[in-house]
């Protein structure tokens, strides 16, 4: 009973600090100022909000494309789902066959991690190549080691995007190179890109590593957005002279992410621009809002058997969101945390979290600790009152 009056109070907070921010009496970070219109030379392009899926920009989204090494997110999903099911173990080791060091090997002149001609590499290395260094080698080496053979294991890929409700896309390689029939859209990259995000959380921070070596040979991360876009933690680039070149791209800010995809573009350069073109764009589409500041009490939690019945709970850093206006009106937030307390309690105790909903959807989690230390209380009736109460509402 405790934990849902607590909830309660937080919410009401929740309603009054937004009405507050958009006064703008000083909660309201930055104002939003949505352009009369905005195109971009991006052939294919999509700009996506990853938390609802809505749609804030497209063009030829629904057109068929071709890929290139975008294309290598669905390989990848496919180990992840595979590492989740323990059909696959990262220390599995695959063999670089002569067909995945001749397609894809230094001998190729595409992308590669320079593995060895029939050496055995461990799954989280080919994962590594995969990701950071868009290595075709790995790719193959990885299909054949999972499917036996590179064409078993595009369709099980295209078989997994129907599954997932991506009714365009067929994969006929694990890499994105060049074949006629290998096509997907902007729209079901954008999609399969946020299923990869939302579903594998911690496979997806490899996307944001900036390097890796193999060989000893040293290879950045391609993705352009890294370490130059604010708030950018992947995904992937792609480029073939069918495709042009193109990139999904991903960023965060104060909890709000975005998922871009451009193809068909002419330049690096294009490619990187048209990307945070979009990116500012979409962001421009929200205010943000500091509900509370650091240290700043967002709520009260229950103590038993203490000097005082009740005791601050306060975030440690600043509470930020970005909301569009509508969210802002649907916005909710939850206090969690067992309870009540159990005296002594100590300063700066993480005791629970406060989530942020929208529709029903958890889009923000922030760790609570008390404001404050409660000794236990020497008063025996105080004790037996609270044990009372403790008896008569539960925890």
């Amino acid at each position: 009973m405790w934990d849902r009056w607590v909830r309660w109070l937080s919410a009401t907070g929740l309603v009054a600090a937004l009405a507050f921010a958009g006064l703008g009496t000083g909660r309201a970070a930055q104002e939003a100022a949505e352009p009369a219109k905005f195109e971009s030379k991006a052939p294919f392009a999509i700009l996506m909000d990853s938390r609802s899926g809505k749609i804030y920009y497209e063009n030829h989204a629904d057109d068929l494309m071709a890929p290139a090494s975008m294309s290598k997110v669905m390989t990848m999903l496919m180990v992840f789902e595979g590492l989740k099911s323990g059909r696959l173990k990262l220390t599995d080791e695959f063999t670089i066959s002569e067909n995945a060091w001749r397609k894809g090997g230094a001998v190729s002149g595409g992308s590669t991690m320079y593995a060895q001609l029939n050496s055995r590499v461990k799954l989280e290395d080919l994962m590594q190549g995969v990701i950071i260094q868009s290595a075709n080698d790995a790719c193959i080496a990885i299909a054949e080691g999972i499917a036996g053979s590179e064409e078993a294991f595009s369709d099980q890929m295209t078989r997994r995007a129907r599954e997932l409700g991506l009714q365009k896309s067929v994969f006929k390689n694990a890499t994105g190179l060049p074949d006629p029939q290998h096509k997907t859209t902007a729209r079901e990259l954008a999609q399969l890109a946020r299923y990869l995000i939302e579903v594998y959380p911690k496979e997806y921070s490899l996307y944001s590593r900036p390097d890796f070596t193999w060989n000893n040979i040293r290879q950045g991360n391609r993705n352009p957005l890294l370490g130059s876009y604010p708030g950018a933690d992947g995904v992937k680039t792609g480029h073939t002279e069918e495709s042009g070149y193109g990139l999904i791209g991903s960023a965060v800010r104060d909890g709000r992410r975005l998922i871009v995809v451009v193809n068909g573009l002419k330049s690096t350069r294009d490619r990187a621009t048209e990307a945070q073109k979009l990116l500012d764009f979409g962001f421009r589409q929200f205010r943000s809002y500091e509900l509370f500041g650091a240290n700043e009490t967002v709520g009260d939690a229950r103590v038993w058997g203490g000097t005082s019945s009740w005791v601050k709970l306060v975030a440690r850093d600043p509470v930020r969101v970005l909301l569009s206006d509508q969210e802002k009106r649907s916005a909710r937030t939850e206090i969690v945390y067992r309870g009540p307390l159990i005296a002594p309690v100590n300063e700066g105790q993480e005791v629970g979290f406060m989530r942020l909903t929208i529709d029903g959807k958890v889009i923000s989690r922030v760790p609570l600790i008390t404001g404050a230390n409660v000794s236990t209380s020497p008063d025996m009736w105080r004790k037996a009152l609270d044990s009372v109460m403790f008896m008569a509402f539960g925890g």
